[in-house]
């Protein structure tokens, strides 16, 4: 015999999980709302460009080329200090949040990885920023390679 009590809590239930689906895909549809920011970029300093493609929910970022030796000189793990760098996977940012993407970044400038993020700012420009404790940050203005 079922209770009211047990079909008040089956209610809920449902009512709980149609407002989590659609939380859920309300919350996706509102990531792939912005500019698609797939392409090549060109870093703060013009020393290297980044090629940005979709990953998952989100965005990755590969070196395409580089100036200097374009080695992995300050890498934490010795085997890896000879490997070139245009190839190198140094950004992901798989997390949708707010206007951007949060995830991970590899500064081969002095071979750590940080919190970081990745945010438009116009349709040819992306904030990246890269964050120790989430409050000690440096970011960069990218813009698009035509």
């Amino acid at each position: 015999m079922t209770t009211p009590r047990a079909i008040r809590s089956r209610h809920f239930l449902k009512q709980a999980l149609a407002a989590g689906l659609l939380a859920a895909t309300t919350g996706h549809a509102l990531a792939q709302k912005g500019p698609d920011l797939s392409g090549l970029w060109q870093t703060e300093t013009a020393g290297s460009t980044v090629r940005i493609t979709r990953c998952g929910g989100g965005y990755c970022g590969t070196i395409a080329s580089t100036a200097g030796s374009g080695l992995d000189a300050q890498n934490p793990d010795p085997a890896l200090r000879n490997r070139k760098l245009v190839g190198v996977q140094i950004m992901q940012a798989g997390t949708p949040s707010g206007a951007g993407f949060e995830g991970s970044l590899y500064n081969p400038k002095d071979g750590k990885t940080y919190a970081g993020s990745l945010t438009p700012k116009g349709p040819d420009t992306v904030e990246v920023a890269g964050c120790v404790f989430s409050v000690l940050c440096k970011r960069q203005s990218w813009r698009r390679v035509r």
